[in-house]
């Protein structure tokens, strides 16, 4: 293993999971449950599974599909998730010039 990749994804999923849905409802699970323990093993076993298929699929994948598309698809894929959370959300009213 090169530590220098091991460092960059670590990186990269440490900052990435910062505030994301997953670590709110660890939160909010934690605060009401009386075992803390079993909800740090619970989510970090689930994050480490789901990791491992992202590991799995993403090596079996490039096998069969040049890396490019593999690029190309998740760039095309961002972008559509993108542009339908600008266009579905219409700005605060507050937000908006007002003519008072």
């Amino acid at each position: 293993m090169t530590f220098a990749i091991f460092i960059s994804i670590f990186l990269t999923i440490f900052i990435a999971e910062l505030g994301d849905k997953t670590q709110i409802a660890t939160l909010a699970i934690s605060g009401t449950s009386k075992r803390p323990l079993a909800v740090f093993l619970g989510s970090s076993l689930a994050l480490v599974l789901a990791s491992l298929i992202g590991v799995l699929l993403g090596g079996s994948i490039a096998k069969l599909i040049p890396e490019i598309f593999i690029e190309l698809s998740a760039a095309i894929g961002f972008m559509i998730i993108g542009l339908n959370l600008l266009l579905s959300n219409p700005p605060n009213e507050s937000m908006e010039s007002s003519d008072n």
